[in-house]
């Protein structure tokens, strides 16, 4: 439970979501035992449907984690479609290594190692969709390194921006919590008020942001 919406609710979209396969369910188990964070399932049938209907050739994350968004995105694009997915954690790119490669698109998903921050800048490609999920407190940031490397009518997807909705509201921000909330609730803002850009804050998982360059 997130405190985005009522538990009942998160528990009745769950409940309707299609069937995973075995091996997303077994790296779900995973992070869950080793309190790893990946996207929740009503996120993950989100990328599939936005994917679906944008098709798009280049796909950039900021934190792969286990790759478990990854091959969320790899199954759902095509043949034509690569992914780049950027980890800090040495020993999250192993464990992402290996869940991908038991992947049929393994192939079309390239993990680079390090900091965001030091990769984004160099990046030579232009993508059509962009899939944040990395440091919460960096997200601005992030975002305008990828608005360099976003193409026309591209999208961006940030993940968590509620944050356990400590973002709406002060009344649950605990005390460690504050910076990430505080620089959350400015990403939020500037997004929302970026001229050449549309965004939509949408209350499932943890909170997510779509934003589209127009």
């Amino acid at each position: 439970m997130n405190y985005i919406n009522e538990e009942y609710i998160e528990e009745y979209i769950r409940s309707i979501l299609p069937e995973r396969s075995d091996y997303l369910k077994s790296m779900e188990e995973y992070a869950d035992r080793n309190h790893v964070p990946i996207v929740q399932p009503e996120v993950a049938q989100f990328l599939r449907v936005l994917l679906l209907i944008k098709k798009p050739g280049k796909i950039l994350e900021v934190g792969t984690a286990i790759g478990y968004s990854s091959i969320v995105m790899g199954e759902f694009t095509g043949q034509n479609c690569n992914i780049t997915t950027i980890e800090k954690r040495e020993d999250m790119v192993s464990a992402a290594e290996k869940n991908i490669e038991k992947t049929n698109f393994k192939d079309r998903i390239n993990i680079i190692k390090g900091e965001a921050m030091e990769i984004l800048p160099f990046l030579k490609d232009k993508y059509d969709f962009i899939f944040l999920d990395a440091a919460k407190g960096h997200y601005l940031e992030f975002f305008n390194c990828c608005i360099e490397l976003l193409n026309k009518d591209g999208i961006i997807v940030s993940d968590n921006v509620l944050y356990k909705g400590m973002v709406a509201t002060d009344e649950l921000v605990v005390r460690r919590k504050k910076t990430i909330v505080k620089r959350m609730r400015q990403y939020l803002k500037y997004i929302s008020e970026l001229e050449g850009f549309h965004s939509s804050i949408i209350p499932i998982g943890d909170g997510i942001a779509v934003t589209c360059r127009v």
